[in-house]
């Protein structure tokens, strides 16, 4: 008797158990050399800091998907594509992993969400106060 196919065993393999790791898109939006960011509301994770625009993956979403909601919510922009990932970290003392992707956008950015946005270059954002992920994100922008 012939033993069980790859297929069958992978079948009959319990599921992984969940993770703690929750995945959150950030959209980078260039313009020229200028970069979109929001300021988060002051009663928020990070409340008063700046972010790349995103947020958490919703259960069976693709990244595409995530952005695409999360910069109709929070900027009222339509997604128009998505590049490469540019950075990731996990967002220190949280269960959040943050990846970092470029975006093309169309529409007029509104603060839905965010308490003021405004685009910079990578050197005024090292002055400025911003989510720890997104500063290592910007220190890599400035490193080169």
């Amino acid at each position: 008797m012939p033993g069980p196919t790859w297929a069958g065993t992978l079948r009959a393999m319990p599921n992984p158990p969940p993770s703690d790791l929750i995945w959150v898109v950030a959209a980078v939006i260039s313009r020229g050399d200028r970069l979109l960011l929001g300021r988060r509301p002051d009663d928020k994770r990070h409340g008063g800091l700046w972010e790349f625009p995103g947020g958490k993956l919703e259960p069976g979403e693709s990244w595409q998907e995530a952005a695409a909601r999360e910069l109709a919510e929070e900027l009222g922009l339509r997604l128009d594509s998505m590049g490469a990932v540019q950075f990731e970290s996990r967002d220190p003392g949280s269960p959040y992993r943050i990846r970092f992707l470029q975006v093309e956008v169309s529409g007029r950015v509104e603060a839905r969400e965010h308490s003021a946005v405004g685009w910079f270059t990578p050197a005024e954002l090292t002055q400025m106060p911003l989510a720890p992920s997104d500063a290592a994100f910007v220190q890599t922008l400035v490193d080169g």
